[in-house]
């Protein structure tokens, strides 16, 4: 039944896609360091939950259905975009600050909030998810079939996002970050910056 899902592939990809540098791994690892291991795992299921809410949106077909009305993913780009910006204006102005500025610990003063936030760390995930599927998974594909493929997925996410979480969290990485935390602030507003003008300009085709 699943001899024409090649899920070892899927799960390649979507391990690159997930594991490599960018605004979801960074705002972890900035709030993880910044905040504290719990902040960080709260932020880190959020985004695991956004990352199988949009490969299940994928997996039944919706991803096609937002991308035909295209106001429907414009909101959530541009609402993804706005949040990176704004994370990169706060790490700007960390970073330009000579002492850990006050509101820095509490950024995030729920780990509700913080879970919330995950949910927009990735905003162009549909688009990923939308891609893997279509072709890593033939068309007509039994629903038993999907459902694995989402949980491999998500699975793999949560390990991912929740081992990044521990990792920056970890004492050594915690006062590394308390010993140049302008230069880590630095990174992020300049990465954070990027990656929202980036979705800001981007042409869907």
């Amino acid at each position: 039944m699943t001899a024409d899902v090649n899920l070892t592939l899927i799960l390649l990809a979507a391990l690159v896609a997930t594991a490599s540098p960018g605004p979801a791994t960074l705002a972890i690892a900035g709030t993880s360091m910044a905040s504290g291991r719990r902040f960080g795992l709260a932020l880190a299921s959020g985004v695991t939950t956004g990352s199988l809410m949009w490969s299940t949106s994928a997996a039944v077909g919706l991803s096609a259905i937002m991308l035909a009305n295209a106001w429907a993913f414009e909101v959530v780009r541009y609402a993804g975009a706005c949040y990176l910006l704004f994370l990169a204006f706060k790490s700007a102005r960390s970073a330009l600050a000579r002492h850990a500025l006050p509101a820095a610990r509490v950024a995030m003063p729920t780990l509700a909030s913080a879970y919330r936030r995950g949910h927009l760390t990735n905003p162009k995930a549909i688009l990923f998810f939308g891609s893997l599927f279509a072709i890593g998974i033939p068309a007509g594909s039994p629903p038993e079939v999907l459902a694995l493929v989402i949980l491999a997925i998500g699975l793999q996410s949560l390990l991912v996002f929740h081992g990044y979480a521990l990792l920056f969290s970890s004492p050594p990485l915690t006062a590394g970050y308390a010993r140049l935390r302008r230069w880590f602030e630095a990174v992020f507003a300049v990465a954070f910056g990027a990656a929202g003008l980036k979705i800001l300009t981007a042409r869907l085709e």
